[in-house]
């Protein structure tokens, strides 16, 4: 989650490794707490699907029902793992952290500067987490017939093959 690799080697270059550390714990927990509440929105999303909508997904890209996901959730799930990102960060008090990591990490030179927003800053990489992890499963589902783990996957990606 730390922006991501590049912000956790420099850190480490500079001798801040164990702030790099607690950074990440604390960055990656409040993620954690957030994606919880994405089911129902996804399920939402699903119960929306058009039949256009389906055949686009199915004739589409590796990553065409990721696509739609993200299109049709990415706003409510911003909306919905914020603030229970802002919670957790109280919880923990990552806040100070996060102001002594991006404060010696902001201060080397030539390096792109971190988004000081933190909370916006995280729910943004958790995001993106997720729905990598939907592309990855998207993807061997289209490709690998041993990950279609249900009849309708069978039956619906057979169509595709």
């Amino acid at each position: 989650c730390l922006k991501s690799y590049k912000l956790d080697k420099a850190l480490r270059n500079i001798g801040l490794g164990s702030l790099a550390d607690e950074g990440i714990k604390a960055l990656n927990r409040a993620a954690e707490d957030a994606v919880k509440e994405a089911t129902p929105i996804f399920i939402n999303a699903v119960k929306k699907i058009t039949f256009t909508d389906a055949k686009n997904i199915l004739l589409g890209t590796d990553n065409a029902a990721t696509n739609y996901l993200q299109v049709k959730t990415k706003t409510a799930l911003y909306n919905k793992f914020n603030p229970v990102i802002k919670n957790s960060f109280s919880k923990v008090g990552v806040d100070q952290i996060w102001t002594n990591l991006i404060n010696n990490y902001n201060t080397i030179p030539f390096v792109n500067k971190v988004n000081p927003d933190l909370t916006d800053y995280v729910t943004n990489e958790a995001l993106k987490g997720v729905y990598k992890m939907i592309a990855v499963e998207e993807k061997k589902i289209r490709t690998n017939l041993n990950s279609r783990t249900t009849t309708l996957l069978r039956q619906v990606f057979a169509l595709q093959d």
